[in-house]
């Protein structure tokens, strides 16, 4: 078992670093609802399947499944967080794996109309976010759906310290002093180039600042609503 596994077992554990909620995201229904909108169902109905990427305790494919009876894949690093997953998720239409993303996504191609990758892939390196994003890519059906939230670098004064005082080998990124493991944050332009190629980029959503008085409160993050060309 690696750090970052035992980190998080230990934390869905005991939540000592972060509050874990059953409750689905408000970033990701907000974006449904934005779908909703502009597509009816046309991606959020019983025949669309999505794959979670970092699926946690399975609260956001619980969410799809029950609102719009999606089916679908979560993969975690955490078996802890899994078996959590696997025991709210009975009678849904919805599978859990223990597996690290960073290896191939064991799905079929252009099988997929919406891959949520939500805090998760930020803990890989260049040429494994590079791998990454062709296997979302691989498994998306054309006009399918990645919804995609991550650290924001602009305007952060918590990443400013972190990338000043605990650098790793690569530009935005850093070391993290209490996990002790590599984490990238994301500027509005690398978001761009990185993704602009081979997606739409519908909507970029950044949080606040996050200042208390002039001081760094909460991190802030971005959602980014993109859809395969």
């Amino acid at each position: 078992m690696n750090r970052h596994q035992a980190f998080w077992n230990k934390e869905y554990q005991t939540s000592e670093h972060l509050a874990l909620s059953h409750e689905p995201s408000e970033d990701l229904q907000k974006f449904t609802r934005w779908l909703e909108r502009g597509y009816k169902r046309e991606f959020l109905n019983p025949r669309a399947r999505v794959v979670d990427l970092g699926a946690g305790n399975g609260r956001n494919l619980i969410f799809l499944a029950e609102a719009f009876g999606m089916r679908g894949e979560g993969y975690d690093l955490s078996d802890v967080a899994i078996a959590d997953a696997r025991k709210h998720s009975k009678d849904l239409p919805i599978e859990y794996e223990v597996r690290s993303i960073a290896e191939p996504i064991p799905e079929s191609d252009e099988s997929t109309t919406l891959v949520l990758d939500m805090m998760t892939s930020h803990v890989l390196k260049k040429a494994e976010r590079e791998a990454l994003r062709a296997e979302i890519l691989r498994v998306l059906r054309p006009g399918g759906w990645l919804f995609f939230k991550t650290f924001l670098a602009e305007e952060d004064l918590n990443v400013k310290r972190l990338l000043r005082d605990h650098p790793a080998d690569e530009e935005n990124a850093y070391i993290h002093p209490k996990l002790g493991v590599y984490e990238y944050v994301w500027t509005e332009d690398a978001l761009h180039d990185f993704f602009s190629k081979d997606f739409e980029i519908h909507k970029v959503l950044k949080s606040h600042k996050h200042l208390l008085h002039g001081r760094a409160g909460k991190r802030r993050t971005v959602s980014v609503y993109l859809q395969k060309f």
